[in-house]
């Protein structure tokens, strides 16, 4: 019996024994799983804090530097307010315009420096503030002036005007705004990021002469002769180039209308000042030299060259043409065109090939160099003539064409010497306009 009662004893010794060590066993796994989680919390409660210190030494970061802009734009503030106090008698400005009078017209720079001076002066509500303003954007389309175009913006949209800036123009801050948001995926590719190769190297994208362009290192292109900014891709952002029905070149062609219009110039020598602009190689001129229709003066501002010609006589072009801009007093242009037909080699070309800029939108001026634009004329003036526009956006119409008869020769190394190998907008539609010749 007594073994009995010790066996019955011992199995319930060995059963309590083995649910004591369950038990235990499940209370270790329970703790070790606290434990991990504990550590998990742990970590994330560190990550979180490190996160919260990163944001916290970026925003005490960004408050420095803006810190340092707003310093920066109180100096600015500081410097303006003196300019404006010492403008605000009036005598400069009269000082200023009392020059001025004495020029026939006045230069795209010299515009928008008066616009500037009344602007401080008398206001923005003043309305010849924003006329110098405008005029001086207007002549800006005519050359590469990168700076005046911005200034002249810039002084439209200080004054309150709803005006559209270049990209290039923009204050610094606001540039980087925008180029954050492209980076973010909020901005919008208007079809300008993209410069196209024109086959040396460079990106091409701005102007025939009439402006002027940056490749993709210094700044997006507004245009380019060829891809998504293309000629027959202009009128997108420049309307009249797609919807204007007087545009330039044309295909010189019969029917003809004969005219009795006198046609003559008087080109004078002067320094050189030479600029590859990113879309041509232009010649920007001293004051003095003239064409005159009809005895009406027009002065010549700069002339540049497009490979082929723009213009095609009976459907055929040139190897180049050289186009003479001017202007008239009442701001009428008129652009005389010399075709250049491959043959013997041109003096003149050779000078100036031979000081090309070595550098991209940079005026070059050689010292002891004079160039007389004269030297590129033929001696015959029979013309073919019609109304045009710029072949350039923003394609402005209203410009009287002179495309001379008789070419000149250009050697067939001067043309490949050429920087860019093809800068001629098409041909466009004759749209009804007579087309006439001496």
């Amino acid at each position: 019996m007594k073994r009995i009662l010790f066996e019955v004893f011992l199995a319930i010794a060995l059963v309590g024994a083995a649910v004591f060590g369950f038990m235990n066993q499940k209370t270790a796994k329970t703790a070790t799983a606290q434990i991990t989680e504990l550590k998990k919390a742990a970590e994330e409660a560190e990550n979180s804090v490190k996160e919260k210190e990163k944001a916290i030494k970026t925003a005490e970061e960004e408050a420095a530097a803006l810190h340092e802009e707003m310093a920066a734009m109180e100096v600015k503030s500081n410097q303006l307010e003196a300019v404006k106090a010492a403008l605000a008698n009036g005598s400069t400005l009269s000082d200023l315009e009392g020059a001025y009078k004495k020029e026939k017209s006045l230069s795209a720079e010299r515009q928008v420096g008066l616009g500037a001076i009344r602007l401080l002066t008398k206001g923005a509500e003043d309305p010849a503030t924003l006329e110098a303003f405008r005029k001086a954007l207007q002549m800006s389309e005519l050359g590469d002036r990168k700076n005046t175009i911005c200034a002249a913006q810039l002084g439209l949209l200080a004054a309150g005007e709803k005006v559209k800036v270049m990209s290039d123009c923009l204050p610094k801050s606001e540039k980087a705004h925008g180029d954050k948001e492209e980076k973010d995926g909020h901005g919008k590719d208007d079809g300008h990021s993209k410069a196209k190769d024109d086959g040396h190297g460079k990106a091409k994208g701005k102007d025939d002469g009439h402006g002027g362009k940056k490749d993709e290192k210094h700044a997006a292109p507004h245009w380019g002769y060829e891809g998504e900014m293309g000629p027959e891709k202009w009128g997108k952002e420049f309307p009249t180039c797609a919807a204007g029905k007087s545009q330039s070149p044309l295909d010189i062609k019969n029917p003809f209308v004969k005219t009795r219009m006198v046609v003559t110039a008087d080109y004078k020598e002067g320094p050189l000042k030479i600029l590859n602009n990113g879309h041509t190689i232009q010649v920007v001129v001293t004051p003095g030299s003239k064409l005159r229709v009809d005895g009406v003066a027009h002065d010549l501002l700069q002339f540049h060259f497009h490979r082929p010609s723009e213009e095609k006589i009976d459907g055929k072009p040139m190897a180049m043409v050289v186009h003479f801009v001017h202007k008239n007093a009442s701001g009428k242009l008129a652009v005389l065109g010399v075709l250049l037909k491959e043959g013997n080699e041109n003096p003149g070309i050779k000078t100036l090939w031979a000081n090309l800029p070595k550098e991209e939108g940079v005026e070059y001026a050689p010292d002891g160099v004079n160039f007389n634009p004269g030297n590129l004329l033929p001696r015959e003036f029979d013309y073919y003539s019609y109304e045009g526009s710029l072949t350039t956006p923003p394609c402005t119409e209203g410009v009287r064409f002179f495309i001379l008869k008789t070419t000149v020769n250009i050697a067939k190394e001067q043309v490949q010497a050429f920087p860019f190998k093809m800068n001629a907008r098409p041909v466009q539609p004759l749209n009804g306009r007579e087309i006439l010749t001496n």
